[in-house]
């Protein structure tokens, strides 16, 4: 299999060809995507089956008792899903208005982006949760075989959207991914640009200041003392501690990525990402050893580090 490298920059092109090899862009429905996939012979799709308003929900054995305590939080986002999803036109009517479905047959881009979604040789889901300037989470996968790419992006469930483009795009299609809203506002961060240090103690200290024991921070920090670096800089117990407390203090965000190959000949093998939002921005959060020994490196990253940072996991995964 061939190599890819998501760090690359597209590679040139001649003004006549541009257009042609920028992405396309296509605003679907849950239940027009849902459609489209059965014309396609049911193609599966990349995101968990579930109810797109048109079915009367199963009848849930804990209804009489939930009429008299009221609803669960996750029962009423899902009633209100439902209502939101039932309330779409209907998908053939709506795609054929739109120029997509002409006589029963779909526009040859969208099929073929359908298509490359159910049967990819490369799957990347990332999964990116913000709490500012408002809490937001989106859904992203990509799906990439040959030279081609897809990509169905979503915040809601309701609303998606289908992307197909080249390879030589999926650089700058990840950094749309990381990139944050224009209401993130940037601060000086207490943590360093670069800071290394034992997974033990970062965990600890988490769980510490999860339990509301913040007095018990500097403790585990001297206990590890001079193991914490910052540029390969060996911290004072003080800076230590306050860059760990910042680490947990700032995070605003996460940003998850699972990057795998697909296919009867690929082992169950996958790469994984993990970037969270701090008040400067995205820090990648990898994990490595030292002798033996296991450690975390925190580095701040920009959006359009993405695709460098995922090329360490696709090669990873590989067979």
């Amino acid at each position: 299999m061939a190599t890819i490298d998501l760090s690359a920059a597209p590679s040139p092109r001649s003004e006549g060809t541009a257009l042609e090899a920028a992405p396309r862009r296509i605003g679907l429905t849950v239940r027009e995507l849902r459609h489209v996939a059965q014309l396609c012979g049911n193609a599966p799709l990349p995101f968990a089956a579930g109810t797109d308003g048109t079915e009367p929900a199963t009848a849930d054995p804990t209804d009489g008792l939930a009429g008299r305590l009221g609803r669960s939080p996750q029962q009423t986002e899902e009633a209100t899903y439902r209502r939101a999803v039932a309330a779409l036109p209907d998908p053939a009517q709506s795609l054929a208005h739109r120029g997509l479905l002409e006589d029963g047959r779909l526009s040859p881009g969208l099929a073929g982006a359908i298509g490359l979604l159910a049967t990819p040789e490369t799957a990347l889901d990332i999964d990116v949760a913000l709490g500012l300037p408002e809490a937001s989470q989106l859904r992203v996968w990509h799906r990439q075989s040959g030279p081609a790419v897809a990509a169905l992006t979503t915040v809601d469930g309701v609303v998606f959207e289908l992307a197909w483009f080249g390879v030589d795009a999926w650089a700058a299609e990840l950094a749309r991914v990381a990139a944050l809203p224009e209401g993130a506002d940037r601060a000086a961060s207490r943590v360093p640009p670069e800071l290394d240090v034992p997974f033990d103690l970062a965990d600890s200290v988490a769980e510490a200041l999860d339990a509301g024991r913040d007095d018990l921070v500097d403790l585990l920090v001297q206990r590890a003392s001079g193991t914490s670096t910052a540029r390969g800089r060996v911290l004072t117990d003080a800076d230590a501690a306050a860059a760990l407390r910042a680490l947990t203090a700032e995070a605003g965000g996460r940003l998850r990525a699972l990057v795998a190959r697909i296919g009867e000949r690929t082992p169950d093998r996958a790469g994984v990402v993990s970037w969270t939002l701090l008040r400067d921005g995205w820090h990648s959060v990898r994990p490595h050893r030292v002798d033996a020994a296991l450690r975390v490196e925190v580095r701040a990253v920009e959006p359009n580090e993405l695709g460098a940072v995922l090329t360490p996991a696709l090669a990873e995964a590989a067979p």
